[in-house]
């Protein structure tokens, strides 16, 4: 893969909804209790990839223009600007020059993953580590609609 170049451990996949930043724990679990109730969780797929500064991640795919609806209605409630909300698996990270990605950009290209629907929305606090972020989960709210 390259020196720099780390592959993101599974326990760390997941889809952000919205960057939130120092706001306090409770705030935010009672904003987003009062924003989720009602919509409606996406049916999902992982599918593509992209690069972005020094990313490689995995893209998503909907099971129907309304899936895709449906996600961007709970990053909207998140908080998120819906015109730079873009939707990724963060699978690789590097320091310093971009390692040579080919044969793995090569096997993405035409991969898609099962189809699945998230059951919850998790309230993550990420804390910066010597090895990258560590995410620890807050609070869970329920996706009902």
């Amino acid at each position: 893969m390259g020196a720099g170049a780390r592959a993101e451990p599974i326990e760390r996949w997941h889809l952000t909804l919205c960057f939130h930043g120092p706001d306090s724990i409770e705030d935010r679990t009672a904003y987003l209790a009062r924003r989720l109730p009602g919509l409606r969780p996406p049916r999902l797929r992982v599918g593509g990839w992209g690069e972005f500064r020094s990313v490689l991640w995995a893209g998503i795919e909907y099971a129907s223009p309304a899936d895709e609806q449906a996600l961007r209605a709970l990053a909207v409630a998140a908080g998120t600007d819906p015109e730079r909300y873009h939707p990724h698996l963060t699978l690789l990270r590097w320091s310093g020059d971009r390692p040579e990605t080919r044969s793995l950009t090569t096997r993405l290209t035409d991969y898609t993953g099962p189809w699945w629907t998230p059951a919850e929305v998790a309230l993550v606090r990420s804390d910066r580590t010597p090895l990258g972020p560590s995410y620890h989960s807050v609070a869970r709210l329920a996706l009902t609609g």
